[in-house]
């Protein structure tokens, strides 16, 4: 497999390895930016057991919220694939967006002029400083870095990180299909 550089709009899929970490075990990342100040993404396949409407009543969203990642889980995040529908987006990649005005995505969401397969929601986000991802990859035990190839990584799901080692394959099928807890097999 060729070593790819982590850049924004590129997953880290995470190493069989950090199992015992609670926060990034079987977790994939979508990488929505990665500078010399460091690095943010979200986790693409942990949905909680929160809707939209849980965390903000008046918007009556049944949308299903995921968890991001350890930093900042009191403050809600969203992705998107509507720019045009939502201002002061930033892009990540071609077709998906971060940011952008929230009370546009309110008036939206009330108005049901977008779907579940046009924005995601995510409690916390994933951070590193500068440099710390860069070392994380060095250590070569923590992510691998591979190209997004959805066509919409908005319409993903929690069996994500099984099906990209299953891609990726080698060492990695075994990985796939490993119960979650490998003490009790």
């Amino acid at each position: 497999m060729t070593e790819l550089h982590p850049i924004k709009g590129r997953l880290l899929v995470a190493e069989p390895s950090i199992l015992n970490d609670k926060s990034f075990n079987r977790s994939v990342i979508l990488l929505t930016e990665h500078n010399k100040t460091g690095s943010v993404g979200f986790i693409m396949n942990k949905p909680t057991n929160f809707s939209v409407n849980d965390l903000v009543p008046e918007i009556n969203c049944d949308f299903k919220v995921y968890n991001g990642g350890p930093v900042s889980q009191e403050n809600l995040y969203f992705i998107h694939n509507v720019p045009h529908l939502i201002p002061n987006s930033i892009k990540i990649t071609t077709g998906i967006y971060w940011r952008g005005d929230f009370d546009a995505v309110s008036s939206l969401l009330k108005s049901k002029k977008i779907n579940q397969s046009d924005i995601r929601f995510f409690l916390g986000y994933s951070g590193w400083e500068a440099n710390q991802l860069k070392s994380e990859l060095e250590d070569d035990s923590s992510w691998l870095v591979i190209e997004n190839r959805y066509s919409n990584i908005l319409t993903t799901n929690k069996f994500m990180w099984k099906q990209k080692l299953m891609e990726i394959g080698g060492k990695y099928r075994i990985w796939a299909n490993a119960p979650k807890n490998p003490s009790l097999n």
